[in-house]
């Protein structure tokens, strides 16, 4: 695995004796876009401040491409953009100076022919001259991530990056996370749409309490903890489960229309065959027949009650 940022024990408690980050291990592989998932004050927004260098971790060490983020801070911090969830900017500049004031933070190097193409790509260029104040609040978004992307970063940090934004902005970062991606960009977001982690992500992480509960490829976290269920249609209603079906994982509905069957796709025997074979010996008959699968909202759900539930009451 090429790593591009390395986390090893991170660990943030603040003044008030909160622990925000509770020894955090995580390896970010190189061009991927890794999609974190947590509840609020999971410790989502301080893992990444302690990566870009904005939060002073309390212990432990991040290195972004080989560089160690407090003992080379600058050179660390060149390679990260971060689009933060604030809306922080100054009301009187304008569009352009903001951005081409913040690449020559970043690199003292003026390329304006890439500022242009980048502000066209946010649809921003018409507005180049506009001061901050007179922007909407998702032009402003835009405008935030110009600047996370001025200085050509091999890292993008985007926090909760459409939460409250329209679904027209939606489509364009997505359009320009799909290209960042492909010039080899590593994309790091959290976000409360589960469904475009589900559609973007590569890995999906899951934080919860200040720890990661679970990193995971998509696909593979799909299969592994995503449930498969037979909802069986009836043509009357049922009052109860038939007795010969007791023993299997199956429920009826409130309005005893139908039958739900929950199985693991993945096992060499799924039981429908025999559930099958049980139903037709009972006074049931059947409608209709429909498999579902459990979605990436469901899994996360789930691991975070999980997570919880295994928590001592003092830490809940």
């Amino acid at each position: 695995m090429d790593s591009i940022i390395s986390i090893k024990r991170l660990t943030k408690v603040y003044d008030n004796g909160f622990q925000a980050l509770k020894g955090v291990d995580l390896e970010i592989e190189r061009g991927e876009i890794l999609a974190l998932l947590g509840p609020n004050g999971a410790g989502k927004t301080t893992l990444i401040s302690a990566v870009a260098g904005i939060v002073s971790a309390t212990s432990g060490t991040v290195t972004v491409d080989g560089h160690d983020n407090v003992k080379h801070y600058r050179k660390a911090r060149q390679l990260i953009g971060l689009v933060p969830q604030e809306l922080t900017l100054s009301s009187f500049e304008t569009v352009w100076n903001t951005v081409r004031f913040t690449r020559g933070l970043y690199t003292g190097k003026k390329n304006d022919a890439y500022l242009e193409q980048l502000l066209k790509d946010l649809s921003l260029w018409d507005k180049k001259d506009n001061q901050l104040r007179m922007l909407s609040g998702g032009m402003k978004r835009r405008v935030l991530i110009a600047k996370a992307l001025s200085h050509a970063p091999k890292v993008l940090f985007l926090d909760e990056p459409t939460a409250g934004v329209d679904v027209e902005l939606r489509k364009d970062m997505w359009r320009m996370i799909s290209k960042l991606r492909e010039s080899g960009v590593t994309i790091i977001l959290t976000t409360h749409y589960i469904e475009e982690a589900e559609d973007i992500a590569d890995r999906i992480g899951v934080i919860s309490g200040g720890e990661i509960l679970l990193i995971e490829d998509k696909t593979e976290l799909m299969q592994k903890l995503g449930k498969k269920q037979l909802i069986i249609e009836l043509k009357e209603p049922a009052n109860e489960v038939p007795a010969s079906l007791v023993g299997l994982d199956v429920e009826l509905s409130a309005a005893g229309t139908s039958l739900t069957y929950t199985y693991d796709a993945a096992a060499d025997a799924t039981g429908i065959t025999k559930l099958l074979n049980l139903l037709s010996e009972t006074q049931l008959q059947l409608k209709d027949l429909k498999t579902t699968q459990s979605s990436l909202e469901d899994i996360f759900v789930n691991l975070v009650q999980k997570g919880s539930k295994q928590k001592p009451l003092s830490e809940a």
